[in-house]
């Protein structure tokens, strides 16, 4: 029978607790969110509805067409020079979605001939990326800088390193700075993937890159998403402008896709403008964080310290990792829940979202939940 084999797959996730469902939220849910990546509360700040109903009223519903066709408008230029000056690169190429940004750079970056040295932690979408790559693709052990620099060694030609910023699952930060050194000495490139730092880390959230002094570096490139911190929708390319226009020219996911809508275009433009006049809100992101993480090990919890505003909690089993989301959620609490396949050590969590509008008594009204519930 056509596709008889997905019966198999699905019984197989049944019988180890790892089927995942699809669970619409209302616009007003009670909950206490620390699942989202709305790491500065601004998806549902009025500045940004606002920027993203004109843009919708302006230049409509959808793009109509892909970038090179119809799907630039003036409204993406502008996001683009406010985004690459905000986080001190030369250019910017905004798309549809950080997933998309992500394969976008690394295929067009790592050509038939090349070697890609990836972090055993990235994120799924660079990995993709590297699958997709004509290049070779060395995966080198997690933050390993040494690792790093031993594969270049392996290879003479075209190379480039690959890596998150912070990683999704623990929250912990890349060693961007050695991974850099590593890669001068050889010549190659770093692609890195800013999505858990735009918005948290560096000066007034201008992201990890910018706080280690690779801003602006002609052998760094950079991808964000502007779901996350700008409480949006896309992704977006930074690097030095010959490179993006490499992009322009030669990554796929940018050339045959759709433009990203107005809407999101405007709700991120609209997002990035308050940041800037904001900046406090990057450092009460990063605050948050830590004192979750304070008060979750003072409860006794295994909870793993944040470089950035994701924060880490160990759960004894998938089961009981669903089981522990399930009845925080009973007790008026949305929280991450990363197993099996998800996660590269094979090691259940429950993720939590430090957001930079959380109040104290939110704070330790969701450390009390996850205590009362743990397994």
């Amino acid at each position: 029978m056509a596709f008889g084999w997905i019966d198999e797959q699905a019984e197989l996730r049944r019988s180890a607790g790892l089927v995942r469902t699809l669970r619409p939220r209302p616009a007003d849910s009670p909950l206490l969110d620390l699942a989202s990546n709305d790491y500065l509360g601004l998806a549902r700040h009025p500045e940004v509805t606002e920027g993203a109903a004109r843009a919708a009223r302006t230049w409509g519903g959808g793009a109509t067409g892909s970038r090179l066709v119809t799907g630039t408008t003036q409204l993406h230029a502008e996001l683009e020079r406010e985004l690459a000056g905000f986080c001190g690169f030369e250019a910017a190429l905004v798309l549809s979605s950080g997933y998309a940004a992500n394969l976008a750079a690394v295929t067009a970056l790592a050509p038939h001939g090349s070697l890609i040295v990836s972090d055993a932690g990235n994120h799924a979408s660079l990995i993709d990326g590297c699958r997709l790559a004509r290049g070779t693709t060395q995966v080198v052990p997690h933050s390993e800088p040494e690792a790093v620099r031993k594969a270049l060694h392996t290879h003479e030609g075209t190379a480039v390193v690959v890596s998150d910023t912070v990683f999704s699952v623990d929250g912990d930060a890349a060693p961007l700075a050695e991974y850099a050194e590593a890669c001068r000495e050889r010549g190659a490139g770093l692609l890195v993937d800013d999505a858990h730092g735009l918005g948290v880390l560096g000066e007034g959230g201008r992201g990890a890159a910018q706080a280690v002094g690779l801003a602006g570096a002609d052998d760094v490139v950079v991808t964000v998403t502007l779901s996350k911190s700008f409480g949006s929708q896309g992704g977006a390319v930074l690097g030095p402008a010959r490179v993006i226009e490499h992009l322009v020219n030669t990554a796929r996911t940018f050339i045959f896709d759709t433009g990203l809508a107005p809407a999101s275009a405007g709700a991120a433009l609209a997002a990035l403008r308050l940041l800037r006049r904001e900046p406090a809100r990057a450092a009460r992101a990063g605050a948050v964080a830590r004192e979750l993480h304070a008060r979750l090990t003072a409860a006794g919890l295994e909870a793993v310290r944040p470089d950035a505003a994701v924060v880490s909690v160990r759960a004894p089993s998938p089961e009981k990792a669903v089981r522990w989301a399930a009845e925080c959620r009973a007790a008026g609490l949305a929280v991450g829940c990363f197993r099996p396949p998800s996660v590269p050590d094979g090691i259940s969590r429950l993720r939590l979202t430090a957001r930079a509008d959380l109040s104290e008594a939110e704070i330790e009204r969701a450390v009390r939940v996850i205590g009362e519930t743990r397994p």
